[in-house]
């Protein structure tokens, strides 16, 4: 059942990104950035209430911190949704795992201290395989899938999974000194508010069409669902196997791509996603060995 949950998470966490896909032609990132954070915050807040969860913190500038990565994050990745295959914005998203590897390595270089016997960076050999499998696969998908005026946004896709690793270790820190996901999601989601707001500021705000804006509910609504799903799987299946089939959001993804955008995926393309996904889930079962009740992903 554990894994159902999962599946359905990653399932509404895909649907959302065909209604930005949707919604992107007529607002702009920061637009679609604050809907998400303004809706979201309400809906959390009767969560929270029934829950009878205090949304109260004593970390407040911890959550600023995990607010403003992952806004930016999140604005990144509306926008490479904009521009790019569906598939290929999500994969590129889902790239967080393969760069908080990455970061790991970076940390055991760091603190590697070679008088001391043991911990030698050489023994984090998995760990390399998986960062250098996870980026072969990006090479191969960009090239075949990304024409040359979509470089940009392919650029702004991968940082988006770059800042969304920084954001994934802010939430398991803020996990670590016993702060509930409900509050955690609220205080992002209020944060994606005022991130917004002030994005489109500078971006301007689009003319209201009810019936574009009809797109704007769903986009809140399913993030919400779908991280509820994830917590609830979570929480209740083994972590490792929970955390591998997010990756299913990476088959809706395609299947959308494909089915709805009508968007061409040559095989290297193929090639480079899969090796991506593979990358991805040894990441991430890496990462639990070091972290076995790391909170759920976001995307």
């Amino acid at each position: 059942m554990q894994a159902l949950w999962m599946i359905a998470g990653s399932f509404f966490f895909a649907t959302m990104a065909v209604c930005v896909k949707f919604a992107s032609q007529w607002f702009n990132p920061s637009e679609l950035v604050f809907y998400r954070g303004a809706i979201g915050m309400l809906l959390l807040w009767a969560i929270a209430r029934y829950q009878k969860q205090s949304l109260a913190t004593q970390y407040p500038w911890m959550h600023t911190w995990r607010s403003v990565i992952g806004v930016f994050s999140l604005g990144a990745w509306f926008y490479s949704i904009g521009f790019l295959p569906l598939a290929t914005s999500m994969t590129l998203n889902y790239m967080s795992s393969v760069w908080v590897a990455a970061f790991l390595i970076g940390g055991a270089l760091i603190t590697w201290n070679p008088k001391q016997a043991g911990g030698s960076p050489m023994g984090q050999g998995a760990l390399v395989l998986t960062v250098l499998m996870g980026f072969a696969g990006v090479v191969l998908m960009l090239r075949p899938t990304i024409a040359q005026n979509q470089l940009f946004a392919g650029l702004i896709g991968l940082i988006s999974g770059l800042t969304a690793a920084f954001a994934y270790m802010q939430v398991m820190a803020l996990g670590k000194i016993g702060e509930p996901e409900t509050r955690t999601v609220f205080y992002f989601a209020a944060g994606s508010a005022v991130g917004g707001a002030i994005g489109m500021a500078f971006e301007g705000i689009s003319p209201w069409n009810w019936a574009h804006a009809v797109w704007l509910v769903p986009i809140a609504v399913l993030a919400a669902v779908g991280q509820l799903c994830m917590t609830r799987a979570y929480s209740r299946g083994p972590t490792l196997v929970v955390a591998s089939l997010q990756y299913f959001g990476l088959v809706f993804g395609a299947i959308y791509s494909v089915t709805l955008f009508g968007d061409h995926i040559e095989l290297l393309g193929w090639i480079g996603m899969a090796l991506i996904v593979a990358s991805g889930i040894a990441a991430t079962v890496l990462r639990a060995r070091a972290a076995p009740n790391a909170p759920a992903e976001e995307h």
